[in-house]
């Protein structure tokens, strides 16, 4: 049995897993473009990485999530939903260049179309509403 993520299981899983190495190859390339230039993620890039990472496992879809452009929900904080635009507008426009691979993945999956929003199930993906802290009202 393949384990999740695999790239040979050629499903769901492995799109997700992908999803989290784009976010992730994004973020090291604005980070080194702009913070540091040694590869290693800065604090603030580090805790963005962090928490797109979470927000991915914690998605209410899970492996049928659609791209964060067709998505219904805005999972992030306000913050951090500022920082990963500003982040996805620089590195974006690099990834086929750098990271043909996942580009190339990333808009196959932006063809896809975005599945009905999914229905509160009174478990720990509560995070559609608890998405906004208290404190970033």
């Amino acid at each position: 049995m393949l384990g999740e993520g695999h790239p040979t299981d050629g499903g769901a899983a492995h799109r997700l897993a992908r999803e989290k190495r784009t976010v992730a190859a994004m973020i090291r390339l604005y980070c080194r473009d702009h913070h540091r230039p040694d590869e290693v993620l800065c604090g603030q890039c580090e805790e963005l990485r962090q928490y797109a990472i979470c927000r991915l496992d914690r998605c209410p879809f899970g492996v049928e999530k659609p791209v964060c452009s067709k998505c219904p929900i805005h999972c992030y904080r306000p913050a951090m939903r500022e920082q990963i635009r500003t982040v996805m507008a620089y590195a974006g426009p690099r990834m086929p260049l750098r990271h043909p691979v996942l580009a190339v993945g990333h808009i196959f999956d932006s063809l896809r179309p975005a599945p009905e929003r999914p229905t509160p199930s009174g478990s720990d993906d509560e995070h559609a509403s608890a998405n906004q802290d208290s404190s970033e009202a």
